[in-house]
This record gives structure tokens, sequence and C-alpha cells, in this order.
């Protein structure tokens, strides 16, 4: 066989060092990309994600001055809770916090420890036997009062239990008057197609409106 028969190779091999630069260079190409890409989305959202952060820090400071304005029987440092506590789960539940605020504010008054002659208790005012049933759903450790008067279960409970309420009626002025009345109540009266008392809605409207 011949020096010149193309079955004989006369290159060198291939270089194994070579590859491996290969692959590191395009190991840098990869990451740079991947880093443009995501500087530009960050550019997009982050600004977005920080006026989100503004914003919660300055409703919750609103919120804090309510509170710090009404004798809630609460130490200082569960009160800045419970504002954090009162934006997020009203927030989760699409409500403006200032709304749960004005409702607080006519079943309450601000007292963690309020009982109403009914027996409801607590900032929202919720009944024992309504609680317990909220904190089965919500797998909250039911406890009776304990877990009533704890003001960040019952910010919870009260507030999912209104969403609740709003889901069953589709109307939230109808949800706030079974809030207050019982939804037994409210659904007998539109059963008998008797008129629904609209006074606790513009109570709230109108706390809402001083606030």
């Amino acid at each position: 066989m011949e020096l010149n028969d193309p079955l004989i190779r006369m290159e060198h091999p291939p270089d194994p060092g070579a590859y491996k630069k290969k692959g590191l260079s395009l190991f840098r190409i990869l990451r740079k990309v991947t880093l443009f890409v995501v500087i530009f989305v960050l550019s997009f959202h982050l600004p977005n994600f920080i006026l989100g952060l503004n914003q919660r820090e300055q409703t919750i400071k609103e919120i804090l001055e309510v509170l710090e304005r009404h004798p809630t029987g609460l130490a200082d440092v569960t009160k800045e809770e419970l504002a954090e506590v009162i934006y997020d789960e009203a927030i989760r539940h699409n409500y403006e916090p200032k709304f749960i605020l004005a409702l607080i504010a006519i079943e309450s008054s601000f007292q963690n420890w309020s009982v109403s002659e009914q027996g409801a208790k607590g900032l929202m005012q919720i009944m024992p036997y309504v609680a317990e049933s909220l904190a089965q759903e919500m797998g909250i450790e039911w406890s009776g009062d304990r877990t009533l008067f704890n003001p960040y279960l019952n910010i919870r409970m009260g507030i999912y239990y209104l969403t609740q309420l709003t889901k069953d009626f589709n109307d939230i002025r109808l949800a706030l008057v079974a809030y207050n009345y019982g939804p037994t109540y409210i659904k007998g009266l539109q059963e008998r197609n008797e008129k629904i008392p609209t006074q606790y809605f513009y109570r709230i409207r109108t706390a809402y409106q001083n606030l």
C-alpha cells in the first residue's frame, strides 16, 4: 500500500485539550447569555417588586397607627405583628386592609378581649361554634377561648369566614350583613322575600371613611 493511499491518515490525532477549551468557551458564552437574560428580566420586574415592598411597609405602618389610636389591650410588639397579619391576610383574600380595619372597628372597637352579649369573641367577634368549625377547616388547633382571643388567629378566621360568606352569597354587602346577623337568618329572609337589613353595611362604610 502506497503512502498516498487515501486509507492512510497522515494528520495528527485530535488534541483532547482542544475539545476541552471549546467546551469551556461554550460554557462561558452560555453563562454570559444567561446572565444577560436574568438582568434583562430583572430590569422589568425588580422595580415593581421594590415598589410592592415599599407599599406593603407603608400600609402596615398605617395599620399600626390605627391600632395605636385604640385601646386594644395588646402589647406594642403584638400590635406590630398584628398589623402585618391584617395586611397579609387582607391581601391574600383580595380585600383592602382598610376595609378589614373598618370591620374590626365596628365589631370590637379594636378591643382584643371583647365579648358580645351573644357570646361572640375577639377582634372580629366570632361565635365559638363558628370559630371551632373554621379552625377545623383551616387546620388551626382549637383551644376554645385561647384560640379566639389569639389576635392573629382571630383575624385569620374572621377574614376567612367573610370570604366564605362572600362566595356563598355572591355579594359583599349581603356577606357583611350575614357576618353580623348570621347566614341562616339572612337566607331565611331571602326565602321569605323579606327586607334585608342594611344598617350594618352602612356602619362599615362610615367606619371605613372615618379611618
